[in-house]
């Protein structure tokens, strides 16, 4: 009785494990995938990455007056992390204040020097014309002596009288003379003095435009908002290091966030497809679970080549129907631009598709075998492909190629 139990119990145990060793999968065998023919709804999609950007924009500046003063490529000294949110008045940044405190020192000197020199032409022209002066009432003291003397000289021979009346006249005409020449003098005094101080205002004034200049090298925002760094010719973002010129004063921007798009750029092929007002479905690689509805607003006539590349490309600008707080310029997007769809369609992935001679077909399992059977397609996206004819929903394809299969003969259509 024990040996009928023995037996009982040890002949199942034994089939599984020889089934075990004989029935167990090959692990060095390849695991081939296969997919389904799926019927369904097909969407017809460009997928192109882009940069999320505020479509409206506040600059946060440089000084404007750069180029009165000769500055150019005036470098960012430094600048506050971007992202950070700021207030009207708050600090943003400064400029190296280098160049323009050299022209503050010349303009210094100059003005030290051009003072002097209004100095010392004050009192060169006090000198002269109190030299001047001097010389008039000199003249006029002597023609009073000489009347004197005629109204003394009645008695005198008549030579003597016309001696004295011919020394007055003389007198009168040195003295007539020299008043005309001291107001010529005057003025040419005067003019060479206001030369002089008008020189004087303008350094002066050049070094209050300095010294305001230099104060305004310090930049705060005149808004309230986000900053985000501005963009250099090339593309890159200003940082610190960074140069700025009088064409293009701006270090800054604080975007409207609730005004936001996508700017991207595709290629020759896709941009046949993109047109405006087309429904764009845009994500975020910084925040996968969030999706944002779109519409295209813009799309390039002209291509473009990027920098260092020769493949040309054409900017697509796609506007955001909605807001979420958690979008920030900069953030790449993904752009699933739909071209159109088709409704109640037979789809297989791209894997599954072979070809032969321009003769598309696939690997069909139909249950005990596997058949190489010719397809017809139609438009296809990133994923799968539409098939026109040759299979039906349901049925098994292979997505790689099955071994042993290649010298079978392929089932054309009928």
């Amino acid at each position: 009785m024990n040996k009928k139990k023995i037996l009982y119990i040890g002949i199942p145990i034994l089939v599984l494990i020889l089934g075990y060793f004989f029935l167990r999968p090959n692990e060095d065998e390849d695991v081939t995938i296969t997919a389904e023919v799926v019927q369904g709804e097909f969407l017809n999609e460009v997928i192109i990455s882009g940069e999320a950007q505020s479509t409206s924009l506040k600059n946060i500046d440089g000084p404007a007056n750069l180029r009165k003063f000769r500055l150019n490529n005036i470098k960012i000294q430094d600048l506050i992390p971007e992202g950070t949110v700021v207030k009207a008045g708050d600090y943003v940044g400064k400029l190296d204040p280098s160049s323009v405190n050299e022209q503050i020192l010349d303009a210094n000197l100059n003005l030290e020097t051009a003072q002097s020199k209004f100095t010392q032409e004050q009192l060169d022209t006090t000198l002269t014309l109190k030299q001047e002066r001097t010389a008039i009432k000199d003249i006029q003291f002597n023609m009073e002596e000489d009347k004197l003397e005629l109204k003394q000289s009645i008695y005198e021979s008549p030579v003597t009288i016309k001696q004295l009346e011919i020394k007055i006249e003389r007198a009168e005409r040195d003295l007539k003379e020299r008043k005309e020449d001291y107001e010529i003098k005057k003025r040419k005094a005067i003019a060479k003095m206001v030369e002089v101080g008008t020189e004087v205002s303008k350094i002066r004034k050049k070094l209050d435009g300095l010294i305001e200049l230099q104060a305004s090298f310090t930049i705060h925002s005149d808004a309230s908002g986000m900053v985000t760094y501005a963009k250099n010719w090339d593309g890159s973002k200003k940082k610190v290091g960074s140069d700025i010129s009088p064409w293009n004063l701006t270090i800054a921007t604080l975007p409207d966030l609730t005004k936001m798009e996508s700017k991207t750029y595709s290629n020759e092929v896709d941009i046949r497809k993109i047109k405006k007002d087309q429904k764009v479905t845009v994500g975020f690689d910084a925040f996968p679970d969030i999706t944002i509805d779109g519409v295209i607003t813009s799309v390039a006539n002209v291509g473009e080549k990027k920098r260092g590349s020769d493949i040309k490309l054409f900017q697509v600008l796609i506007k955001f129907n909605e807001t979420n707080e958690n979008i920030r310029p900069g953030m790449t997007t993904s752009n699933r631009i739909l071209i159109g769809k088709q409704e109640d369609v037979l789809m297989i992935p791209l894997e599954a598709v072979f070809t032969k001679d321009s003769i598309s077909y696939v690997y069909k399992d139909s249950g005990f075998s596997i058949d190489k059977k010719q397809i017809e397609l139609g438009e296809s996206n990133e994923d799968v492909v539409i098939v026109t004819k040759g299979l039906n929903a349901k049925d098994v394809v292979y997505l790689s190629k099955p071994a042993g299969l290649d010298d079978k003969n392929i089932a054309e259509l009928r």
